[in-house]
């Protein structure tokens, strides 16, 4: 069987609410994001539940918002709690239209400001000689606890990732200076995927005036054929994070 194209998108959803949290963007971006036709969606800032937001906002869905889009986009959820509070949680999620084989979510908080997780699934894409491991990520805003954080990936990877395993690390890395590619393309092998085809980094930050390179897709095992960050309309209005995407085959 010839090995199918994966197609996969990240995006910080910003809890489904515009960049100045005026108005809930969830239906819109339920709508932009079947554009991508990814195969793999990896979400950061999914709320879970909030209670007082629910109040607020007439149109806030019933159910959870990673159940909402994964319905709107005929896919399956996977949520990886991180921040718990007084009106509900949010965390990362991940949308996929293949069967999920096993996940979990894995706390890497290093302070108790920012709960912080990485959520793991496996699947077995059709056609593949191997498994693929998807990591979901949303790091730190200060360097020397993404530096922490870092280093627990790095473990964390060494024993819970079949060596055999394609892999993709995708999310907010909140990483300004690039400083995540010594350790994960130095110590652990990957490369990332803008930098892989364009030389740089995608600049997804503020969607409005993207100039930083917060979002990051890293692989390993994995052979990209197409990376694009989506500008304009509607994406500047959605959140304040531009959606990256990306097209890989396994080496």
């Amino acid at each position: 069987m010839t090995a199918h194209a994966l197609h996969i998108a990240t995006y910080n959803m910003h809890k489904g609410l515009s960049p100045l949290n005026t108005r809930l963007r969830l239906p819109d971006i339920a709508r932009s994001l079947k554009t991508l036709a990814a195969d793999v969606v990896f979400l950061q800032e999914v709320q879970g539940r909030h209670s007082a937001r629910a109040q607020r906002f007439a149109d806030w869905p019933a159910e959870a918002q990673h159940q909402y889009l994964a319905r709107q986009l005929h896919a399956r959820a996977t949520y990886g709690l991180n921040c718990a509070h007084e009106h509900g949680h949010h965390g990362n999620a991940i949308l996929s239209r293949l069967p999920v084989e096993h996940w979990c979510n894995r706390d890497i908080s290093v302070n108790r400001f920012e709960s912080r997780g990485v959520l793991h699934c496996d699947f077995r894409p059709p056609g593949w000689h191997s498994g693929l491991t998807a990591l979901c990520v949303h790091l730190n805003l200060l360097a020397r606890d993404r530096k922490k954080q870092f280093a627990a990936l790095r473990d964390y990877i060494a024993h819970a990732v079949p060596a055999e395993h394609a892999l993709i690390i995708a999310g907010d890395f909140n990483d300004w200076r690039a400083q995540a590619n010594d350790l994960l393309a130095g110590e652990l092998g990957l490369s990332e995927v803008f930098h892989t085809l364009h030389g740089a980094h995608a600049r997804s930050y503020p969607a409005r005036l993207p100039m930083l390179t917060l979002d990051r897709i890293y692989t390993r095992g994995l052979r990209v054929t197409q990376a694009q960050v989506h500008h304009g309309a509607p994406w500047a209005q959605l959140s304040d994070h531009l959606p990256l995407s990306a097209t890989l085959l396994p080496e």
